[in-house]
């Protein structure tokens, strides 16, 4: 029973942060969670310890765990590989992917443009992870879809930035749209370049953001 929810909260915690429900720096308090689920500290502990060995957080002193800050080294490291492994889990899902899947990721494309329409950050973010863990399910390639999420975990609670700027909000799902239509037509290599597309088109907007972040450090 323990190992069982020990499990469950890991879960929860990874989903939490493929989600961006936390933030870069932000520190993960046991007691606070433990409350939060009506469970002991002991379960949230292990949990947290499994995703620090993942890389998805880090260890701090006093056993205290936080979200790791983001740098634009970092960020720069992890987007290149996401380029490279998420491009190519889109290619091979292609042929794969079913009518099922690609009912859910209208379904998230859907729901995005409300939350879009509401300034629902979590609400988008929620479904963005949706489509996008979706779609990467479908490669049938569980090495490469586990890479994938060891990526996600560590840059996801970065995507909540996207949502400081208000003319981003206008296209922040466009190039999923373009993803569906591509893998509708059965263009595996046009459903790449769209995903593609998304990752460089955003990911140089964040990396602008962090270039801000260093040089208002300077200023102060």
């Amino acid at each position: 029973m323990a190992d069982n929810l020990q499990e469950q909260l890991y879960q929860r915690i990874r989903e939490a942060l493929l989600a961006g429900r936390f933030q870069p720096g932000e520190r993960m308090k046991i007691r606070d969670l433990a409350a939060a689920w009506g469970t002991s500290p002991m379960p949230v502990r292990a949990a947290l310890q499994r995703l620090v060995a993942e890389g998805a957080l880090e260890g701090e002193q006093q056993r205290s765990v936080r979200v790791p800050a983001m740098t634009r080294e970092r960020f720069q490291q992890i987007s290149l590989v996401r380029l490279s492994l998420e491009g190519l889990a889109v290619e091979q899902a292609a042929p794969r992917i079913g009518e099922a899947e690609i009912a859910l990721l209208h379904g998230c494309i859907v729901r995005m443009e409300q939350a879009l329409e509401q300034r629902d950050v979590q609400g988008y973010l929620k479904d963005n992870s949706q489509f996008h863990m979706t779609l990467y399910r479908a490669c049938g390639n569980p090495i490469l879809l586990r890479m994938i999420e060891s990526l996600w975990l560590q840059v996801g609670p970065f995507f909540n930035r996207l949502f400081t700027e208000a003319d981003l909000l206008l296209r922040l799902n466009d190039f999923h749209e373009d993803v569906l239509k591509a893998l509708l037509a059965g263009d595996g290599r046009g459903a790449r370049a769209a995903i593609e597309q998304d990752l460089s088109f955003f990911g140089q907007f964040l990396l602008n953001l962090l270039d801000l972040d260093s040089a208002a450090r300077g200023l102060g």
